[in-house]
């Protein structure tokens, strides 16, 4: 393998490098899907990954070496924590469309890129930047921080994890993140993307419903309450910094166990009262596209 200026080599662990930037992936297996990755697979991507933002540098699959790190300055320095009852700018109506895809969150991301500035819900752990991603861990925020400098980002305001930590209930606060233009630079499949993609990330938790039934402490209304406002706090922050094309999906319905009927028609209030026409385009991206997640928006905006 070689390429001309850089010359490259295998290490131990079969990963492909080059003397000329700090050590990275150069190649993953196309033939995967993310479902199918092993854990020490996603392990040894994650670790890439940092290793890319904190080098400001990754070499994609043309063997180029491409340049993060100023978008990564940027992202950090921007990052910030919100609550509700923060004072945030209200939206200035316009023609908004509404979708339900059969996609992923980095498939819509990758999709929307270049028509504006795009931005997505990442369905947040209240107490671990990241979630379990250094672990191998599979699930939206996992994914999200594995494929781009979010982590980077979300450890700059450690006040959203710590303060949820304190507060010991799986409601957990209606607090959020702002990421502005995060770097996104591998695909689902773990493979580098040729150039990144720039997405603002809401980092938000949702009420964990499942832990709440294990501790018979589950209280539908108060679920429900966290939901409606934590949506609209979410819509607010991206309508507040000019995100015109916004990626949702079933937050919270999957392993936090809230009803994804119950999410869908937080959404709807808000999509259709204060926050109708707050974006040119919502896109609820429902990774697999079968199933009760996918039905129960499908059905809370069915195509006109």
């Amino acid at each position: 393998m070689a390429d001309a200026g850089h010359v490259f080599y295998r290490s131990e662990n079969g990963v492909w490098l080059t003397d000329h930037v700090p050590p990275q992936f150069i190649e993953f297996p196309h033939a995967h899907s993310a479902g199918s990755l092993s854990r020490a697979a996603k392990v040894v991507i994650a670790e890439h990954t940092l290793a890319a933002c904190e080098s400001g540098c990754y070499v994609n699959a043309r063997h180029v070496a491409i340049d993060i790190s100023a978008a990564l300055e940027a992202a950090r320095e921007g990052t910030t924590l919100h609550e509700l009852g923060d004072s945030l700018e209200a939206p200035v109506p316009r023609s908004m469309s509404i979708s339900v895809t059969a996609e992923s969150t980095i498939d819509a991301l990758i999709r929307l890129d270049g028509k504006g500035h795009v931005g997505c819900l990442n369905f947040a752990s209240a107490k671990n930047p990241g979630g379990g991603f250094l672990g191998g861990a599979q699930a939206q925020e996992e994914s999200l921080a594995r494929s781009s400098g979010l982590y980077p980002c979300q450890i700059t305001v450690p006040e959203h994890y710590e303060r949820n930590r304190a507060n010991h209930s799986c409601i957990y606060l209606d607090l959020a993140i702002y990421s502005p233009l995060v770097p996104f630079f591998r695909d689902d499949n773990g493979a580098w993307l040729d150039r990144p993609v720039l997405a603002s990330v809401i980092t938000c938790a949702a009420p964990n419903a499942g832990a709440l039934r294990q501790q018979k402490k589950h209280d539908g209304e108060r679920v429900e309450t966290a939901l409606r406002q934590r949506a609209r706090l979410v819509l607010a922050i991206a309508a507040h910094y000019g995100i015109e094309r916004l990626v949702l999906g079933a937050w919270g319905a999957g392993v936090f166990g809230n009803d994804p009927a119950m999410v869908a028609q937080a959404f709807k209030e808000h999509l259709e009262g204060a926050f109708a026409g707050a974006f040119d385009e919502v896109v609820f991206a429902i990774y697999g596209g079968k199933g009760a997640n996918y039905d129960a928006f499908a059905t809370a905006f069915p195509v006109k």
